[in-house]
């Protein structure tokens, strides 16, 4: 996955609980588990969503 450093450090945080990171490559880059990207995609999208300022 490409990400930005903060992003990649929600998925550190992430990885702490699920073990889904096989390599850590540079600041901006991360291999994870195939069969594990989709959910790792979603429970991330789920967590920026929580971050993210709405007018409503």
């Amino acid at each position: 996955l490409c990400s930005d450093s903060a992003v990649k450090q929600i998925l550190l945080t992430m990885n702490e609980k699920q073990s889904f990171i096989i390599e850590d490559l540079d600041d901006f880059h991360i291999v994870i588990k195939a069969d594990e990207e989709w959910r790792v995609r979603r429970e991330l999208e789920a967590e920026l969503e929580k971050n993210t300022y709405t007018l409503d």
